[in-house]
């Protein structure tokens, strides 16, 4: 059976000129071309259709995203140039933290409360490009209800790192989270309780996600990262952060070692897989990333091109309705080849 794969076309209206990372104003490692060398690898392999994604209008982004961020978001670009920002990107530079929660006025402070580091430039495109990569997640979704058993989303911009609200690390709306509670709001009801997994397999622990549902009980958040005590996002993605009040127990960080290899990050997926398995969710939501990959600019993990297939294959077994959710990777000379090896599993 052939696998459906979402295509937000309008991804490169986010197409920001430059990034700060490490100190450093460097081009941008998440770009247009990393969406569309997965397109044109999906399409050589004929691993099947490539659709458009639906219009889902604002609420179920709503749903997960809080109203202020969202009109901030909306506009931080041209409040930013109107405030005497410079028109190439908006990168914060003052940031409110721990104590300093007041939520500003002015266009060139807001992005310090909505944004947590600097690499996630907003450009005048960046709204728009968000929108429309979380309703290719949200027409995965919705065709998983109509009876798909796997969609790919090949979301761009990515999502796992935005929390409720605040963007970061590339990611302004999070559409694994997204598809998540439109999973559960067009399920539950009724007396009917559904519950949905989310397995991140990203380098980058999902702290967005983490965060979004961290005391909820009917979502399980499992991410398999590179360990912050030495990788970003630094702050959070501990092995002790198991959830809070009703999601006590439904979060599980399994946080890896530098160099961490093939065989080390499927024992590690093993244990994700078989806590997925008991809990019993109706649906699966996979965060891919394929910047695990041994050589990717970003990551320090070990695996290679043939292991995806092994990811994916075991994934695949546990037999649910799974959507798969683009995030990182940016190793473009093998980023088409390891996407195919691992959607190839479900197919």
């Amino acid at each position: 059976m052939p696998i459906i794969t979402i295509f937000p076309g309008d991804h490169v209206l986010h197409n920001p000129p430059h990034e700060m990372l490490e100190g450093q104003l460097i081009e941008p490692h998440e770009s247009p071309a990393r969406a569309q060398l997965i397109h044109d690898a999906v399409v050589a392999a004929a691993l099947g259709p490539i659709m458009p994604p639906r219009s889902f209008g604002l609420a179920p982004v709503r749903a997960v995203h809080s109203d202020d961020y969202l009109q901030y978001l909306e506009h931080a670009y041209e409040r930013w140039v109107a405030a005497g920002g410079a028109p190439a990107a908006v990168i914060p530079d003052t940031f409110a933290v721990r104590w300093m929660n007041r939520p500003p006025h002015g266009g060139l402070a807001l992005p310090g409360y909505y944004t947590f580091d600097t690499s996630a430039p907003i450009v005048a495109g960046t709204y728009q490009a968000a929108r429309m990569s979380a309703d290719a997640a949200l027409t995965g979704a919705a065709l998983l209800l109509e009876g798909e058993r796997a969609v790919y989303a090949l979301c761009r911009p990515p999502g796992h790192h935005a929390g409720r609200d605040m963007c970061g690390g590339y990611c302004f709306l999070n559409n694994a989270a997204i598809a998540a509670e439109y999973l559960l709001s067009q399920t539950t009801g009724e007396g009917r309780r559904t519950k949905v997994a989310i397995l991140d397999i990203d380098y980058h622990h999902g702290n967005g996600t983490q965060q979004i549902f961290y005391e909820r009980a009917d979502v399980l958040c499992i991410s398999i990262h590179a360990d912050p005590s030495y990788e970003y996002p630094s702050f959070a993605g501990y092995a002790d952060e198991r959830g809070a009040g009703a999601g006590q127990g439904c979060n599980l960080n399994l946080p890896l070692p530098e160099g961490t290899d093939d065989d080390t990050f499927l024992a590690a997926l093993d244990r994700a897989l078989a806590a997925i398995h008991s809990y019993a969710p109706r649906f699966l939501v996979l965060s891919a990333g394929f910047d695990t990959f041994d050589g990717d600019p970003l990551g320090k993990f070990k695996l290679t091109t043939n292991r995806y297939r092994a990811i994916g294959q075991r994934i695949a077994a546990l037999g649910m309705p799974t959507l798969i959710v683009q995030e990182g990777g940016y190793a473009t000379a093998a980023l088409g080849d390891n996407a195919i090896h691992l959607l190839q599993a479900f197919i």
